[in-house]
């Protein structure tokens, strides 16, 4: 029969091995917020690390940069909704395009939430 210090040993390990294992996961989908800025209203934007490299860069410069050298880009929309676990998290919402525009700004956006990647 097991000890309760054996128990608890274990599942201390088990805690330890799933935070680690989930803490990998998340490096590997690290997800970048920015908010979009135009005269009518404000939106936040999600784009993986890959994405971003995509547009040629890793910051909020390189997306309006690419905006404004493409005309439209189509990202992810993200809000905050509660998760299954009834925690807020910033999660993606709706695929939407971007259209240039000469009074857009791009700005980079931080939120005290989990961000889950988009599909």
């Amino acid at each position: 029969m097991l000890s309760r210090s054996d128990l608890i040993k274990g599942a201390a390990f088990a805690l330890l091995a799933f935070s680690s294992t989930h803490g990998a996961r998340a490096q590997e989908t690290k997800m970048n917020l920015f908010k979009i800025v135009t005269v009518k209203d404000e939106i936040i934007i999600g784009l993986s690390s890959d994405e971003l490299k995509a547009l040629g860069g890793n910051d909020a410069a390189a997306v309006a940069h690419a905006l404004a050298q493409k005309g439209d880009l189509t990202v992810w929309q993200y809000n905050v909704h509660r998760g299954q676990n009834g925690e807020m998290q910033q999660a993606p919402t709706a695929k939407i395009g971007l259209l240039a525009n000469s009074s857009l700004r791009v700005e980079p956006y931080t939120t005290p939430y989990q961000i889950v990647p988009h599909p």
